[in-house]
């Protein structure tokens, strides 16, 4: 479905049965809510799923200018509204995470549990570093390929599956040859150039599952341990020999944490 939002039209999915706990799950920059087709059926007997292309992602509203990630949460807000979703489950990887941190700074009173992976709360000067490579290789298909994946598998993972990679690769690369793909991936890498919530993060009391890669080359694993720091009732997991696309390197631990912890929080078990 299309929900009209201040931004633009927002392209947003709803699967699973109306008497389950919703389960917000947001995308990471590279993703779009297609990325997420393996785990609605892994996911949906225990949630409702809700799933959403941000601002210049997926089939959502392509932008003509920058936008924040501050952006990216109001039209979430937004969203929320639209769909009458009083409290939710909420989850973020990597992009997502960052605005599920800024989202829940802002409305706690909506989030019953908040899940992020692999993500920050302040855009380092590492960081930043690796962002302006992807933008500055997004002119070719091959060189933005060659730039960003290896960053974001890890090469335990490139060896365990390189026929998995190969093929991988093959999708990318049609997928990189858009030019409007890649101006997109420009502008949102740019709009958390100077996303920063560290002063804030201690605000959040919701029960809060912070999760790290042992490989991660993006989001090290002592990112993620910040945050877990200062956000008091939060439980912080690493997850070994993984690299910073946790969902996909390591897909069957990904679902169980999510529901693990979402479940928890209903009393329920799997």
């Amino acid at each position: 479905m299309m929900i009209e939002t201040s931004y633009g039209n927002i392209h947003v999915e709803r699967h699973g049965e109306d008497n389950k706990p919703v389960l917000v799950l947001l995308n990471g920059i590279m993703m779009s809510t297609l990325s997420w087709t393996m785990f609605i059926p892994k996911l949906t007997p225990f949630v409702n799923l809700v799933l959403i292309d941000f601002l210049d992602q997926g089939q959502s509203v392509k932008l003509t200018q920058h936008c924040k990630v501050a952006d990216q949460s109001q039209m979430l807000y937004e969203v929320i509204q639209s769909l009458k979703l009083t409290q939710f489950h909420l989850c973020g990887i990597s992009y997502g995470g960052e605005v599920a941190l800024d989202f829940t700074i802002h409305h706690q009173d909506h989030i019953l549990s908040l899940m992020v992976f692999n993500t920050t709360m302040k855009t380092s000067l590492w960081l930043k570093d690796i962002g302006d490579s992807w933008i500055y290789s997004a002119h070719d298909p091959h060189a933005f390929y060659l730039t960003t994946l290896p960053t974001i598998y890890s090469h335990h993972f490139y060896s365990t599956h390189q026929t998995w990679m190969e093929k991988r690769k093959e999708t990318l690369l049609q997928v990189f040859s858009n030019p409007d793909f890649l101006h997109a991936m420009v502008r949102l890498t740019k709009s958390s150039e100077d996303f920063d919530v560290s002063d804030k993060c201690h605000e959040i009391s919701v029960p809060t599952l912070v999760v790290s890669s042992e490989l991660d080359t993006i989001t090290p694993p002592y990112e993620q341990e910040k945050i877990a720091k200062v956000i008091s009732n939060s439980t912080y997991i690493l997850i070994k020999e993984c690299g910073h696309a946790s969902m996909y390197e390591r897909p069957n631990l990904f679902v169980s944490l999510i529901l693990g912890h979402v479940l928890h929080d209903h009393g329920c078990s799997l």
